[in-house]
């Protein structure tokens, strides 16, 4: 739902992407961590153009955050057709071009997001808590950076370190607290039935899969030490949802 997964690999998601698709491949294996910088298991990035198009929908309507269940305009309709379009894309690129083993975790987030989606676009509710969730976008800019920090071939250990920290805020604020937020929301004033009861039920998925994407993040890059099992492990070809 929110995570536009998260920008293919969070979603969240970062390091190996082999790139399932024709257009602009991203491949590299588990044996080339560059600029000093050790690769690590997590998921690989892709980034979308939502960010520009999230900013007329709350920045002209920020009443709309006053009232996440009925709340409406017609930009941020729009915002929700064109993320249920990118998540259809997505899903038949992963399908046609054979990679659908390696990318499961992408195509269980598109399901979701896509049936999510496709609900409150023909009820009309609830599209402020789905523009809430795609502020996600904002994170992946960092994850996008980390990811191709980690690709280059120039050395950037201190720009690395930097975006770490940059990165880890911006996962709370964009990732982690709209989370919470709607998380809570649902919990405490949405029926528990029908839309409501869908909603809910895929919200609380979508926070088991960014904690866990979260964990990955902060063993790979604040805790190596912790990652265990990983030296030495065969990886060429997975791919890791981020959002």
């Amino acid at each position: 739902m929110g995570a536009h997964p998260a920008n293919r690999g969070s979603g969240p998601p970062w390091e190996h992407d082999p790139g399932h698709s024709a257009p602009s491949p991203l491949p590299f294996s588990r044996g080339g961590g560059t600029g000093g910088v050790p690769v690590s298991p997590i998921p690989a990035p892709r980034l979308t153009p939502l960010p520009p198009l999230l900013t007329p929908s709350l920045w002209h309507s920020p009443e709309l955050l006053s009232d996440i269940q009925d709340g409406y305009s017609v930009s941020g309709h729009l915002l929700v057709c064109f993320s249920s379009g990118y998540f259809i894309h997505d899903s038949l690129d992963i399908i046609f071009n054979h990679q659908s083993r390696s990318s499961w975790e992408y195509l269980v987030h598109h399901t979701m997001a896509i049936s999510a989606f496709v609900s409150l676009i023909i009820t009309g509710r609830f599209l402020v808590a789905a523009m809430l969730l795609l502020l996600v976008e904002v994170s992946n800019i960092f994850l996008t950076v980390r990811m191709l920090l980690k690709m280059s071939n120039v050395p950037s250990p201190a720009l690395y370190e930097a975006n770490k920290y940059v990165n880890l805020v911006m996962y709370f604020a964009f990732r982690l607290a709209p989370q919470a937020y709607l998380t809570w929301y649902f919990l405490r004033y949405v029926e528990v039935q029908g839309q409501g009861a869908f909603l809910t039920a895929n919200l609380l998925l979508l926070d088991a899969m960014i904690l866990m994407y979260f964990s990955r993040l902060l063993r790979s890059d604040f805790f190596p030490s912790l990652r265990k099992g990983s030296a030495g492990r065969d990886v060429d070809g997975e791919k890791f949802l981020i959002d």
